[in-house]
């Protein structure tokens, strides 16, 4: 499921895939639901391809995500990144995911982090567990 949610880079929120023409791709703001050509030369990143920095081996940002999701029982996360502090923020992070690694994941990581969890709740694409199935599935 997070294989067609994509980030671009200089552009604010996710993005679902649509379609690919030639030399682009027809995405869908998961904000305001606008379709966009998205073209070869923008950075563009899949949330699957995505991992968090841990002190053993990074792990990947569904599993994230999922324990985000199990900490905060499928709803928005309660703390507001914009307004909270670096310690509040690297406190939340360390309640889901213990063992990140403090100096390579940065206070702004967390907020992006935050925001994109939230937007795919709000989006109806908090499905974590399956993607996490799905994964195990494909590794075998």
């Amino acid at each position: 499921m997070l294989k067609t949610i994509l980030s671009i880079a200089g552009k604010p929120g996710l993005y679902k895939l649509i379609s690919q023409g030639k030399n682009m791709l027809i995405v869908e703001s998961l904000g305001d639901k606008k379709r966009l050509p998205a073209y070869g030369n923008e950075k563009i990143i899949s949330l699957g391809d995505i991992s968090m920095y841990t002190d053993d081996e990074d792990v990947p940002l569904q599993e994230v995500f999922a324990s985000m999701k199990k900490k905060e029982n499928g709803a928005l996360v309660a703390l507001d990144y914009k307004k909270a502090s670096a310690e509040e923020l690297h406190a939340y992070l360390t309640e889901v995911l213990p063992t990140y690694d403090r100096d390579r994941v940065h206070t702004s990581d967390i907020k992006k982090l935050i925001a994109w969890y939230n937007l795919l709740v709000e989006s109806n694409l908090a499905d974590f567990e399956e993607a996490e199935e799905e994964t195990a599935a494909d590794a075998e």
